[in-house]
């Protein structure tokens, strides 16, 4: 025998070629749970949220759920920094049962966060913003969780807008027996290839994956298919789905789901774009949220709908009311409207935003409200007992929700009534540079967010306003795409 044939022999006896090959992922045993499963572990979740049960009492039943499901392998922490960008850490299941009262992070590496030298944040996790994760989507064996940023000696960071908003809707219940609910319309683009804005910079277009319009989109091509399978996640995380549709533009999308408790609705509007872009990725796409990603069509907004309710009464509610409107919440609306210009900025945070202040396409760019008018900044939809509420259609979707919905509550509920009423022709600003001058100087900001974090806030929007042409012109700017908050990373910023 050859020593070719010994070595062959030798190898088939610890290898035998008829040996059935064992997959790698049979030797992984993670946690995968059906659709609809999922969809009853996240509502039974979001109910105990919204009947405010006991911190204390939600964190043990989280804790005895991980421990006791043995396929999870990874708890995904999620925060927000001041601009709007969601942020995530994966954290092994067995790490985080042992340490989950003593998490940190490098707060320096945060834009908008912590200084070189101040550097460390604490993150604690709030248990009662929880979701079970669809295998498929996010891999087997993970589950979600909001986290809250505190300081070093463990009090609430100051630049983390959930915190601001949690606290505050916290202490209007406490006090007033006052719930605010919230319910927002974010529109999207998609877009062909993976990574299509950060590869704007080079590329220097968007290339649409139907030429299809409103409402219309023929079942199976990418955007229906895209709808369809994000609806099964929005709606496996416990959205409560109303409806979904192709929007005006080409390739532009919207799917609508239920109101809820504001702080809800918030978190909601993360995981809406999370999930839109991960279920793009999969199929080899880019969900953006730019607002006026391409002139000449119709940008994107997110419409958010508000209303105030005390105990089962909408408060908003009124059948003799202008537009069925109460006093309460033409008041609301009043604050809102004589306030607009200095929350402008909140609303309109990017200079891409404020390409979508276009009146030639549907823009809320007018400070005034109405019922029909759709160029309004707010409108007054139809609506009943249950369902009266207030719709802010100026806020862009790349806005940072936590601070947006900060900003219209207190503001809405808080802020000081007009004098007399907005004139006819006043409208919102048209650049982000003026946006930022009325941002900074205004009185009312330092009193709402406090000095540090409207300073910080402006300084950041200065960074990118200062990359971008103040006269946006018809084309789209490469600046606007690469310097975006939501888009840019290390290497893109690095490249001014």
């Amino acid at each position: 025998m050859s020593f070719y044939n010994k070595v062959l022999k030798l190898l088939v006896s610890f290898f035998p070629l008829n040996r059935k090959r064992t997959s790698t992922v049979a030797l992984r045993d993670f946690l995968e749970i059906p659709y609809e499963e999922l969809e009853e572990r996240n509502l039974k979740a979001k109910a105990q949220r919204s009947d405010r049960v006991a911190a204390h009492k939600i964190q043990e039943d989280r804790l005895r759920d991980l421990a006791d499901e043995k396929g999870v392998k990874a708890v995904t922490v999620c925060f927000t920094d001041l601009e709007g960008r969601l942020h995530m850490l994966d954290y092994d299941k067995k790490f985080l049962l042992k340490s989950y009262d003593n998490l940190t992070f490098d707060g320096s590496s945060i834009r908008g966060f912590s200084q070189q030298k101040e550097s460390d944040l604490r993150l604690a996790l709030d248990w009662s913003a929880f979701y079970w994760l669809p295998a498929d989507i996010f891999s087997p064996g993970k589950v979600l969780v909001f986290g809250e940023v505190l300081e070093r000696d463990g009090s609430p960071y100051l630049a983390d807008m959930r915190s601001r908003l949690k606290l505050f809707l916290s202490e209007l219940y406490d006090s007033q027996g006052l719930t605010c609910n919230a319910a927002n319309e974010i529109e999207g683009f998609l877009f062909k290839g993976l990574q299509a804005e950060q590869e704007y910079a080079s590329t220097g277009k968007f290339e649409f994956v139907t030429s299809g319009g409103y409402y219309h989109s023929l079942p199976g091509d990418p955007l229906r298919s895209f709808i369809d399978t994000a609806a099964e996640v929005q709606r496996a995380l416990g959205f409560a789905n109303e409806k979904d549709h192709p929007e005006v533009a080409p390739s532009q999308f919207e799917m609508n789901y239920s109101y809820t408790e504001a702080s809800i609705a918030a978190d909601q509007v993360q995981l809406y774009k999370l999930l839109s872009r991960q279920v793009a990725f999969r199929l080899g796409l880019t969900a953006s949220f730019l607002p006026k990603p391409v002139t000449g069509i119709n940008g994107s907004g997110m419409h958010t709908n508000l209303s105030v309710s005390k105990g089962k009464t909408n408060i908003f509610w009124d059948p003799n009311g202008q537009d069925s409107l109460s006093s309460a919440g033409w008041d609301f609306i009043g604050r809102i409207l004589n306030h607009a210009l200095d929350i402008c900025l909140i609303l309109n945070s990017s200079a891409n935003s404020y390409r979508r202040l276009d009146p030639h396409f549907e823009a809320p760019n007018q400070i005034k409200a109405s019922p029909i008018d759709r160029g309004s900044m707010v409108r007054i939809p139809i609506g009943n007992e249950r369902s009266q509420r207030v719709e802010v259609r100026s806020i862009a979707p790349d806005a940072n929700i936590y601070m947006a919905l900060y900003a219209l509550l207190k503001t809405g509920l808080e802020g000081t009534l007009p004098s007399k009423p907005p004139r006819r022709d006043a409208v919102l600003y048209d650049n982000i540079y003026d946006g930022i001058e009325g941002f900074s100087k205004s009185k009312y900001i330092t009193s709402l967010l406090g000095a540090d974090v409207q300073s910080r806030f402006a300084s950041l929007k200065q960074m990118q306003a200062d990359r971008c042409p103040r006269a946006l012109g018809t084309l789209i700017k490469q600046a606007e795409v690469q310097f975006h908050h939501e888009v840019y990373n290390q290497a893109l910023w690095s490249q001014f």
